[in-house]
C-alpha cells in the first residue's frame, strides 16, 4: 500500500498520531484478512464482509489525509 510515496508514509507514521493510529488498524485487518483466505482463522462470511470493509474504510481514510 502507498508504495509511491513511501517517504510521505514515514513521516506520517513519525508525526501524526491518527494517521498512525489508521495505518495500525489497516495492518491488523490485512493480517486477519490474509488469515482468514487462507484458512489459518474460521469465521464467517458476515464477519469477513465486516472486516473488509472496515479495512477498506481505513485506506480510503488513509488516503485522504495524504493528499
Amino acid at each position: 500500500m502507498f508504495e509511491n510515496r513511501q517517504d510521505q508514509l514515514k513521516s506520517l507514521l513519525k508525526e501524526n498520531i491518527e494517521f498512525s493510529r489508521v495505518y495500525k488498524q489497516h495492518q491488523k485487518l490485512e493480517r486477519q484478512v490474509a488469515d482468514v483466505d487462507s484458512n489459518r482463522r474460521p469465521v464467517d462470511e458476515i464477519a469477513l464482509h465486516q472486516m473488509k470493509k472496515e479495512k477498506l474504510q481505513c485506506k480510503d481514510h488513509l488516503e485522504r489525509m495524504m493528499s
